[in-house]
């Protein structure tokens, strides 16, 4: 049996501005899903600590001078529960790396990370013994994998895919990683230290 078959995560890496993470809160908020920060006691935190979190996380990357006292980080698991199933996603915060005159720049662009894993473990046996496979997620956690599907289409309908220019090792070239960014968002970070530091210039403002 194939254990790698439906291995993996569903993923969305995007950058919003924390008016636009409000509608966020509020479709986690309409499930009454549960937010954990990832320690050791999954300390449980309201909507409007989530929210405080995502604003300091954003406007370390967003003002115009570095701040070097603090290290924003955004990680949480997020758990939905109905009477039919409860299962969850993950959300963390990623750099988003870059090239900076043949070699990648020491800082990164921010960007969260949406992940909900395409695998559901089901434990069996056999003559050899025990073991497990993955079966798809949809069969065994439809909900959850459309309410997975619903934010990932809500954030995909108020942003558009991150295009910046950075300079190489001999000009600059036109950088497309793998993130949606929002309009907002877009602005504010084209006036953040990190652009002036290393001379980035977004694309289609």
């Amino acid at each position: 049996m194939d254990k790698l078959k439906n291995s993996g995560f569903y993923k969305l890496r995007f950058f919003i501005s924390p008016e636009e993470f409000k509608s966020l809160l509020q479709l986690l908020e309409h499930r009454q899903a549960q937010c954990y920060r990832t320690n050791s006691d999954r300390t449980a935190h309201d909507y409007n600590q989530v929210y405080e979190a995502y604003q300091a996380f954003y406007q370390y990357y967003v003002t115009g001078e570095k701040r070097n006292d603090v290290h924003p980080f955004f990680v949480y698991s997020i758990s939905v529960a109905s009477d039919q199933e409860s299962s969850g996603f993950f959300a963390r915060n990623e750099g988003v790396p870059f090239p900076y005159h043949g070699q990648w720049a020491e800082d990164e662009l921010p960007c969260i990370m949406l992940s909900f894993p395409k695998g559901f473990q089901v434990n069996l046996e056999d003559e050899k013994g025990k073991y497990y496979i993955y079966e798809d997620i949809r069969d065994h956690k439809p909900l959850t994998y459309a309410f997975f599907d619903e934010i990932r289409d809500s954030i995909k309908k108020t942003t558009k895919p991150l295009r910046f220019s950075a300079h190489d090792a001999d000009a600059m070239k036109e950088q497309k990683p793998s993130v949606r960014i929002g309009r907002d968002a877009m602005h504010d970070l084209s006036k953040s230290w990190i652009f002036s530091k290393y001379g980035l210039v977004i694309q289609g403002k």
